[in-house]
């Protein structure tokens, strides 16, 4: 098992604290008993804050051990035994086999706003495309959309989600989460699109981009109801979540409380699981992509 690091969200007293009750897994993966505070790896990027809020600021404070990582170590955190549930990119879910729990996760039903795939060239004219190394079910979107609806199929490059950067050795850049709401697309001078909308136009479902999972034997009735209350008072103080969001983050409060409360969806419906479904049978048929290093 790697290193464990535990990493907080803002307002979370840092110092430790008396034992509180915890939900703890009976079995893990492999039938064996577990005695130990459940870990949870959570994306640490905005769209995160209403799923958690009531876990680190309200009733369910306590009931997990968190841990906040990009969304590709979110699926790493599960795949190395270092996390028992992660809001999990769901282009991850096969490759580990998880189970998921389907009521709840990170949705758009149009524009997105924090998956932004900028381009110097004609998007059928990409080849190179430099792409946020946090990345992954973002990744397999931008490979699914550029191939059918641009008929291209671009060389991917792994790099930190700067732009300048990106675009200096690169035809596009695929920029995701917070990285992406620092942008202004209607500002940049490239050509802009954001991967929400232009998967709702072109599959007609909404577009799953993570959800909580975990083994089966670890996703019990009993922590189901556990995360839908933490949603649940997440969503009833999103006042407070925008005050705290626009200073420690940076972002104007009108544009948090649009992102949260329009871009973002969370609670998934019928429509949401059968986007989800073409989403991964479409991940799933796509070859390993070329993808190097910079």
């Amino acid at each position: 098992m790697g290193h464990y690091q535990r990493a907080y969200l803002p307002g979370e007293p840092q110092a430790p604290e008396a034992p509180v009750p915890c939900i703890a897994a009976n079995v893990d993966g492999h039938g064996r008993s577990l005695n130990w505070i459940l870990r949870v790896s959570a994306v640490s990027y905005l769209n995160t804050w209403p799923l958690v809020w009531g876990f680190l600021h309200g009733p369910g404070k306590g009931l997990f051990d968190f841990r906040f990582d990009l969304p590709a170590d979110c699926a790493q955190a599960l795949g190395d035994g270092e996390a028992a549930i992660g809001l999990v990119p769901c282009a991850e879910l096969d490759r580990l086999g998880l189970d998921y729990l389907p009521d709840l996760g990170i949705a758009c039903e149009g524009p997105v706003r924090s998956i932004l795939l900028i381009s110097k060239v004609p998007y059928r004219e990409i080849r190179t495309l430099a792409v946020d190394s946090g990345s992954r079910s973002s990744v397999a979107l931008s490979r699914i959309l550029l191939a059918e609806r641009y008929g291209c199929q671009p060389q991917f490059h792994r790099m930190r989600p700067i732009l300048e950067e990106m675009l200096a050795v690169c035809d596009g850049a695929l920029i995701i989460g917070d990285p992406a709401l620092a942008l202004d697309p209607d500002r940049l001078p490239w050509n802009s699109l954001d991967l929400g909308a232009e998967w709702v136009a072109w599959s007609g479902l909404p577009m799953v981009f993570a959800v909580w999972a975990g083994k089966d034997s670890v996703l019990t009735p009993e922590v189901a109801k556990a995360f839908q209350d933490s949603f649940d008072w997440g969503r009833s103080h999103m006042d407070e979540i925008v005050a705290r969001a626009v200073p420690e983050r940076g972002f104007g409060e009108e544009l948090v409380r649009e992102y949260l409360t329009s871009h973002i969806v969370y609670e998934l419906g019928e429509r949401h699981r059968q986007g989800l479904e073409l989403f991964r049978k479409l991940a799933r048929a796509i070859p390993a992509p070329i993808e190097t290093a910079v």
